[in-house]
């Protein structure tokens, strides 16, 4: 093929400077393979970004004029036929080609819905080979994907529905009982899209609609600092944040982290038990393997040690992205294969600090690092990390390069050397704003710094050591929980009178919540009705692993609960 010549040899990227008509003649033999393909004339002169990594940090260019998922998937051409995900359920695989192909029909159907550029689509969808066709998709259109957490309630999601004002819902069959509740009660929602044509009535088969049409032919006029999609992040009173990205804001992450820390390659296998709605997830299994051309192995089903580790052993992936929790409960597991039965090179840890017990088990087992690092969904992936070959278990790292760190004391002075401060980042991924949040915004993004709400310190040699959250948020498997929230669901319980959540280390060193209860008088409860209480009102992962019960609380003279005694 002659294009192969022409594509960069780290990237695959076709050179910025070739002509229009080229790219067009490379789009139709690239998007050929027996099927049916209209030119796509703006995406064909679209130009992609660039990166050079005989610097550190390294230098990304990205123009003007730009579509972060056009960026993604016209860089492939010599890989056409490789397979850019695999299904770890069905061992069903779809190629790069397809991908593209796919991608650019489901862009054209959200043109015909009537969507326009701007719209917000709500994507929740478990994992699977759908999943990068809807998000990249909508971004070829200049739709703009909210991709939300697949574990929450019907009064979650109403809110998101309602806050964004999506016109579409993207929706896995086995999710729609959880919003059929609530559709009716936002009024912007015009069209559900499904993984299933018998998901509701009216719906839209997504696998159909992708075969009605053809592949795009008028990509939306996007630019690098255009909004490209949002994640919802969880605030400090348990309300969802719109945190709200750019165009440019994938790619970045791609090489300064992908590249750059992973050394990610075409010939990576890659396996991400955080799911792709994650900030973590969405680049770990789509922007990081998709920038280099490596195949991503997907896991719709819970991320269980059993499952886990038969996807390390039947698709023998390179690269293994996971947390804390997860890697404890690998380690725990009774029939754990062997280190010569994997192939794994590097593993990733984030969502909460990696007890260095846990690391050191896991690299004398399996005689590969796990680099522990921090992201949040302000900074769309780790900007703090362990490095290959620098790994000090029980801190998290060393600044990544192209991020700057800075911690700041109660006083707003940067701190000296060993002093606990809160964690603020500059970074070129950082989300602009909260949607509808205006308070939230100003606080969380200050200038050109991101306030992290983690309390760090650093050494000497300048690793990172987390101290704890600045507020009474907890970090729960990854995923920031409330403890007010908790609360507020434990004093529904007819024979609550007071609660207060807090968190506390399990036997593994990870921080799960405990709720100390005072019951009204005259009343008993056991604390397993409790527990059950709280998880039919909220996402499961919330619910306190620990009751105690208590005659009252510790409270101020003002009345205020004294939570710092509770934690002592």
């Amino acid at each position: 093929m002659r294009y192969q010549t022409a594509l960069h040899p780290d990237t695959g990227i076709l050179p910025a400077q070739l002509k229009a008509s080229s790219y067009m003649h490379f789009l139709a033999w690239f998007m050929g393979n027996n099927e049916p393909i209209l030119l796509l004339p703006s995406l064909a002169s679209m130009p992609l970004s660039q990166a050079h990594h005989g610097v550190s940090p390294p230098e990304v260019t990205i123009p003007k004029v730009y579509n972060a998922a056009a960026d993604l998937l016209l860089r492939h051409g010599a890989r056409a036929d490789k397979a850019a995900y695999v299904d770890a359920h069905s061992q069903t695989r779809l190629s790069y080609a397809q991908l593209n192909h796919q991608a650019h029909c489901f862009a054209q159907g959200l043109h015909q819905l009537g969507l326009k550029q701007e719209d917000r689509v709500l994507l929740c969808m478990h994992d699977g080979l759908l999943w990068p066709v809807a998000f990249l998709g909508c971004i070829l259109a200049g739709v703009v994907p909210v991709a939300v957490n697949t574990l929450l309630t019907s009064q979650d999601y109403a809110f998101m529905l309602q806050d964004s004002r999506a016109r579409a819902l993207l929706v896995s069959k086995a999710l729609w009982p959880v919003f059929a509740p609530v559709v009716e009660q936002c009024p912007h929602l015009t069209f559900t899209i499904a993984d299933a044509a018998d998901t509701t009535p009216g719906c839209i088969a997504m696998d159909e609609m992708v075969k009605a049409h053809s592949p795009l032919t008028q990509a939306a006029h996007t630019l690098s600092d255009d909004v490209c999609f949002w994640l919802y992040s969880s605030g400090s009173t348990g309300s969802p944040k719109g945190t709200v990205h750019l165009h440019s804001h994938i790619i970045q992450t791609a090489e300064l982290y992908g590249r750059a820390i992973l050394g990610l390659q075409e010939d990576d296998v890659v396996f991400s038990a955080a799911k792709l709605f994650f900030a973590y997830g969405l680049g770990n299994a789509l922007s990081f393997p998709l920038a280099v051309g490596a195949t991503t192995v997907l896991l719709g089903s819970r991320p269980t040690p059993a499952d886990v580790f038969s996807v390390l052993k039947a698709h023998q992936p390179t690269v293994f992205y996971g947390v804390p929790t997860l890697f404890a409960g690998l380690l725990a597991h009774e029939s754990r294969p062997t280190s010569a039965q994997l192939n794994l090179r590097v593993c990733t840890s984030a969502g909460e600090a990696l007890p260095a017990e846990i690391g050191h088990k896991w690299q004398s087992e399996y005689g590969v690092e796990i680099l522990d690092g921090i992201g949040s969904t302000e900074m769309l992936h780790i900007f703090l990390s362990n490095k290959p070959g620098r790994v000090r278990y029980g801190t998290t790292g060393e600044a990544v390069p192209g991020y700057r760190l800075r911690l700041v004391n109660d006083d707003g002075l940067e701190c000296a050397e060993g002093e606990l401060g809160e964690l603020q980042i500059n970074g070129p991924s950082a989300a602009i704003m909260y949607w509808n949040n205006r308070e939230k915004t100003k606080h969380t993004f200050a200038g050109e710094w991101t306030r992290s709400g983690d309390k760090y310190s650093r050494d000497a040699q300048g690793y990172y050591t987390y101290g704890g959250r600045s507020d009474d948020m907890l970090k729960v498997s990854g995923i920031y929980v409330s403890p007010f929230e908790v609360e507020a669901s434990l004093m529904t319980h007819p024979a609550v009178l007071e609660a207060a959540v807090v968190g506390q280390p399990d036997e593994e060193g990870l921080v799960k919540p405990k709720a100390y209860v005072v019951l009204k008088p005259g009343q008993q409860v056991a604390e397993s009705e409790l527990k059950a209480h709280v998880k039919s009102q909220l996402a499961p992962y919330k619910y306190p692993r620990w009751i105690e019960f208590l005659t009252e609380l510790p409270k101020t003279a003002t009345g205020k609960i004294q939570r710092f005694k509770l934690r002592a």
